[in-house]
Formats: structure tokens, sequence, C-alpha cells
């Protein structure tokens, strides 16, 4: 008896079979083939549909305005499993009606979206495209950030795939594919420590660690210690079962909360979501904030949309600096987005800062928000003193008409390193920026263009507009032909400052190098508003700010407001009873605020002059900017509000080594129509792009632009 083996083992049977017994076994395959044919991912022609739902609500990542909607797609039975609202999906777009095969539109480019909403049927009477790809299960797009992305693209007339271009990290498989730890249980709640410096700041944390929604504008006392007060507001959340997320301007400044939160709570609590951590450890972090793992997030901007579960606190660090507001369309700020999320999600609301901006006066001025401050006694115990020196000192001071700095500067700087490091602040970086006539002060300007002058590097005059050399400059205002520096940056002060100081390390900190800490120990540190490093120990001994004229003569209504802010900003570094010199007319409104160290009343008298002249943000103003007939033709096409006020428009500055182009108009509404407003723009802008606009034609809309001029 033998047997068969090997891979030809069954041949034979087959082999023996009758022909007619082939032939009806290869009809039934043909026809198995028929019934159920394969699906073709591409297009899933002839695939069977899902049994339930079976027609997915996408939202396309397409960001021009006239196709800001949704669109129904088939979902192939394969993919119904996978298929959830949330999801990262692949559809075709773009196909016309006439490409249908086997009963599935087909053709167009792929292009990523996510599923909104599976429903039963489609209100479209056409044929539909079926979903091409599901690329991850892994749910993205809650219910809570859909709603918050969609109310921000209303609110500053852009379209809901823009802003979900900056809410939602890039994806990363690897990411993806690593669990998430398990989430930690409550926190115990943390003692006031810092908070007791203020009068209502332990009531502030138990409302928080109570289940409480306070709403704070919180003006925070000068030194170090404000991270700590940051880090136990969103530790007193965390004690209550909820999450806290802050948003702070840079990663600089994250870091000194991440180091907070650790110190208070130890590790395994927060999470950083910044930039300067990388696409897949940013993106691991956010899938461990959105899984439920972790209830407590620090970031910067983006960080505004991060999807925490249960949110009990927003709060938003120095909401006064420009990178809390964001270079892409539709150009949302942080501040307005956290107090969307505070209104939706019912949450706390906490804004920050050692200075206090008009638009917070406003919060505190409506009485949406408290006031979260420390007795004038405590203020004056902290605070440095500031002296000044104006333009009637500078005049009679000779070593400054020689060096540049006075005689008042150069005795502080010499006291200061007899106890610590000195800190030099210059409000531009590089060597002669701008320039000015030196016996009135006119700005220097291009005769053809009307563009500033500028000698970078010491080299020959020339516009910074239109780039022409001007060999033979005078001021018009005068007669005068000599030049004086508008502002001299931190390498010129640096140079200077080293030859008056040889024996003293001089080290500078601005946009190509960025110190994070200094040590407590003699040195000049010169640096850009918004690069000081944090001086170690008790803080710096002294300070100057520099050319402080030349930030409050910008053209721009928040000029006052943001040379406060930053004169603030360096001063905080200062130790107690340090010395703090700056060089501006000391009866200007900001200096005599930075004087008695009062950022709040600064805000407050803001605020009243612009509620009379009805500026932001007692009005809420959107700038269009376009060519003039484009510009023209749309403002003529919007439908705004009865009660829009149209200024301009004026001529805009063309960019550098460009001539002049484009016209800016700023449309301004009483409060009430921001929202009719914004849609009115909105569509007009969706109505002209249906139409088809050429390139030269574009209008650009920016609603509550941060400068206006």
């Amino acid at each position: 008896m033998s047997a068969v083996f090997g891979k030809n083992a069954g041949v034979s049977s087959a082999n023996d079979s009758p022909p007619e017994q082939l032939a009806l076994i290869r009809e039934m395959v043909a026809e198995a083939k028929a019934k159920a044919p394969k699906a073709k991912p591409r297009t899933w022609r002839g695939a069977a549909l899902a049994e339930e739902l079976p027609v997915a609500r996408v939202l396309v990542n397409k960001g021009v305005l006239h196709l800001d909607r949704l669109f129904d797609y088939a979902v192939p039975a394969e993919l119904s499993d996978t298929a959830r609202p949330g999801v990262r999906v692949r559809v075709r777009f773009g196909a016309g009606s006439h490409q249908v095969h086997g009963g599935r539109r087909e053709g167009g480019g792929l292009i990523d979206g996510f599923i909104v909403e599976r429903r039963a049927e489609s209100d479209y009477e056409g044929t539909l495209a079926a979903l091409a790809q599901v690329v991850s299960p892994e749910v993205v797009l809650g219910p809570r950030l859909l709603a918050l992305t969609r109310a921000v693209a209303d609110r500053y007339a852009g379209s809901l795939a823009d802003v979900l271009q900056l809410a939602l990290p890039p994806r990363s498989a690897r990411a993806e594919s690593k669990p998430s730890p398990e989430p930690l249980p409550p926190p115990d709640v943390p003692e006031p420590g810092p908070w007791n410096r203020y009068a209502a700041g332990p009531t502030f944390l138990r409302a928080l660690a109570s289940g409480g929604a306070p709403r704070a504008v919180w003006t925070a006392l000068p030194g170090p210690d404000w991270a700590d007060e940051l880090a136990r507001a969103m530790a007193a959340t965390l004690a209550s079962g909820r999450g806290a997320l802050a948003v702070v301007p840079d990663g600089r400044t994250a870091s000194r909360v991440d180091a907070a939160l650790t110190a208070l709570l130890g590790e395994g609590r927060h999470a950083i979501l910044t930039a300067d951590s990388g696409p897949e450890r940013r993106y691991r972090q956010w899938l461990a904030v959105s899984r439920g793992s972790v209830r407590a997030v620090v970031g910067t901007r983006a960080a505004m949309f991060a999807p925490v579960h249960d949110l009990g606190l927003v709060a938003v660090w120095d909401d006064g600096d420009s990178s809390h507001a964001d270079v892409n369309a539709p150009f949302p700020h942080v501040r307005e987005v956290l107090e969307l999320r505070a209104v939706s999600e019912g949450c706390a609301f906490l804004v920050g800062s050692t200075s206090c901006t008009v638009e917070a006066a406003q919060l505190v001025e409506s009485g949406w928000a408290r006031p979260l401050v420390a007795d004038r006694a405590t203020v004056r115990a902290l605070a440095p003193r500031i002296r000044t020196v104006g333009d009637e000192l500078l005049a009679r001071d000779g070593a400054a008409r020689a060096a540049r700095l006075p005689s008042l500067a150069w005795e502080t700087v010499r006291e200061g390193l007899a106890s610590g490091p000195v800190l030099v602040q210059v409000p531009r970086r590089g060597y002669v920026p701008r320039l000015a006539c030196e016996r009135c002060r006119t700005p220097a300007r291009c005769r053809v263009c009307a563009g500033p002058l500028e000698a970078p590097d010491q080299r020959a005059l020339h516009c910074g507009w239109c780039g022409r050399d001007e060999g033979a400059w005078h001021c018009e205002e005068c007669g005068s032909f000599r030049l004086r520096a508008q502002v001299v940056g931190a390498r010129r002060t640096a140079e200077e400052l080293g030859r008056a100081f040889p024996a003293v390390a001089v080290r500078t900190s601005g946009r190509d190098h960025v110190l994070d800490e200094v040590p407590d120990r003699p040195a000049l540190v010169v640096c850009t508003p918004g690069a000081e490093p944090v001086a170690a120990g008790a803080g710096y001994a002294a300070a100057l700010l520099l050319d402080g004229w030349a930030m409050l003569s910008r053209p721009d209504l928040r000029a006052g407001e943001d040379a406060l802010r930053r004169w603030i900003g360096a001063a905080a570094l200062v130790r107690p009873g340090g010395q703090v010199v700056v060089v501006a007319e000391p009866t200007l409104r900001p200096v005599q605020a930075l004087v008695r160290w009062d950022p709040v009343g600064h805000a407050v008298r803001e605020l009243a002059e612009r509620a009379q002249l009805g500026f932001p943000p007692v009005s809420r103003m959107a700038a269009v900017a376009g060519r003039g007939d484009a510009l023209e033709e749309f403002l003529a096409s919007a439908a705004l509000p009865g009660d829009a006020e149209i200024l301009g428009p004026v001529p805009l500055p063309g960019r550098r080594g460009e001539p002049s182009g484009g016209e800016r108009a700023l449309v301004r509404v009483p409060p009430g129509s921001g929202a009719a407003l914004a849609a009115a723009l909105k569509a007009a802008q969706a109505a002209r792009l249906v139409r088809g606009v050429p390139a030269g034609e574009v209008v650009r809309i920016r609603i509550d632009p941060p400068d206006i001029g």
C-alpha cells in the first residue's frame, strides 16, 4: 500500500473527475464571484454598502470658503467598522456627476478629510462616491472640538478646514501604535502658597478645587513666582477631578510652567504641547490628552484647541504677546478662543500677566470676569525702583550726546554690577535699523516711496522698502543734514557697554539666539523685548530700558500699551529694591504707569478713550486689503450690517524691494454686530471665489487685527 506526499498529493483526484463535474465546479465558482465581486479600494465599484448608516458626512480638507460645508460619501461594508465619526479618511473629490460606474461616482483627486457623522440617508439626490480609505481608526475630531472649531471659523470669517489645520497636529502612525499611560487619580488640593499675596487668591483656588468656574483677570506681582501660581491654579482644578489648560507665548515660558507643575505634582500628570517637542513626540502627547490619559496641558498657541477631557480651567499667560495671534488664516487669537471654550464648556477662565491689556480690562469692566490683584503695599514692596531720563535731561547730558547712554544709566550699571547681573533692553536687533533727524527727530524717509531709511551694519544709507540708495539726505522739517539712530540694536549696544566695562562679561539674547537663564554673577545682558533671560537667584540687580521714545512713537493704536507691557516684563525680572532706568519722556502716560507700577490703571484709561473714539475692543473691526478696484467691488457687494462704518481705503506699503501697492479698508461695527459683520464678509468672499478670482484680485480679510495703525 502506497501513499502520495508533496505538493501534488491532491492533484490525482481532480484529474480523475469526469469533465462534466469539472465544468460544474467552474460554473459555481464563476457564479459566486459574480454575486460577490472583489472590492476595489480606489473606487469600491460593485462593493456592498454598510448595512447600517451607509452614508458618511465628511469634512474635506479644502480651506476655500465656498466649500466650507460637509459632503456625503457612501460607506463600503469593509470600512463600516472603522469609519466612525471623528476619524481621518481619504476621499475622492472633484468628480463630475457624469462619472458614474457600477453605481458609484468615480474620478477626482484623493484628499484628506474627517468623518463628522454617519447617517442612514443622504440629502444629495445624485450618486455618491465611496470613501476611499480610513487612514486611522483613531478618533481625533470629537464633538466638542468640532463645535469649537466651527465657532472659531464663524467668528473669524474663515473656513472650518483652515481652523482644523491649526487645531489638529499632523498624524504619526508610530505614535498612534503606542498605548497611552493609564490616568492617575486626582491630586490633593494644593496650598495657596504665593496666592496668599493676593486678596482674592485663596478664594479663587478654593473655587477651582470645589468644581466652580470663576473667571478672573490676574495681574501678577513682579518676580519669578507667577509660574508657581499658575501651576497651583491648574493643580487645584485637577484636584476637583477636572482638566486644566494653560497657553503661554513661547517654549521658554512653557518650560518654566512645566518645571513648576513637575515640582508641585510630580511626573505624568501633564502634557507639554509645543513645536520644540518635534512632530512625533508632540502628537504622542496630544493623543494622551485626547484619550483622557492626561488631564493637564501646557502649550503654545496651537494648544488652545487641545481636547482636554472634562475641562475645568482655561488660562492664558501674557495675552498681549503677539505670538498669541495666529499668523495663518483665519488668524484666531488665543484669548478669544479660550473665552469661547469657557462659555461653551462651562469652565473657569484665567488671563494673567504682569501687565494688563485693554481687552483684559474690558472683561473686568463688563463684569464678565473679576480682578485678581494684590494691594498697593505688596506691589510697592516687590517692585523695583523706576527712574526716568527724558529729553530735557538728555539735552544737558554730555555723556548721552557722545555715547547715547545718559550718565544716570552708566551709574546704574556700575552700581548694579557690584551685586549681580544687569539687564539692558533695546527695542530692535541689528546695528542701526532706523534713522531720524538728529535735531528734530523727524523720521528719515525715502524721497521716492516714503519708506524708512536705514543703514544696517554701518553700510550706505538706503530705503528699507524700495532699496534705493540715498546719498544726499536732508531733513525736510528743519533742514539738518545730521542723522541719529532712532533705535540702536543689541549688537551696537553690547559693543558700547563692552568698551565701557572691559572687565565684565557681555551677553546678548535676541531672535538668533535666546538665552533661557543667566547665572547670578556680575554681567551685562543685552536683549530685545521678549528675549529677556531669567537671572538665577534673586534676579537682576538693575535694568536699563533704552530708546523708549522710539517704542512709543510707533504709528499704532497699541504702541503705548505694548511699550508698557514690554517694560514691565523686563522690570519684573529685577529683584525687589533694584533700580530700573527708562529712557523716555517722564510725562507720557505709559511712563507714568511704569513709575507707579500701575498697568491696570493705564489699561482702564486706554479703554475709556477707545470707548469714546469707537476703537477696539469696544467696537468690532475687520481689515480688508486688496487692489483698489477689487477692494471697492468687494465692499460694494458685501451685505454689511446697517450700523457698519467703512474707514478708508488707504494705501498699503509694498513689500521690501517692491513698489507700494494695494489698499486697506477698516470696517467697524458696534458691539453686538460682530457676528453679522463676519458672516457678511465671509459670504461676499465665498461668492467671489465661486465666480473665480485672478491672483491679482484676491482680497484678504482679518477680523479684529492686532495692528490697525
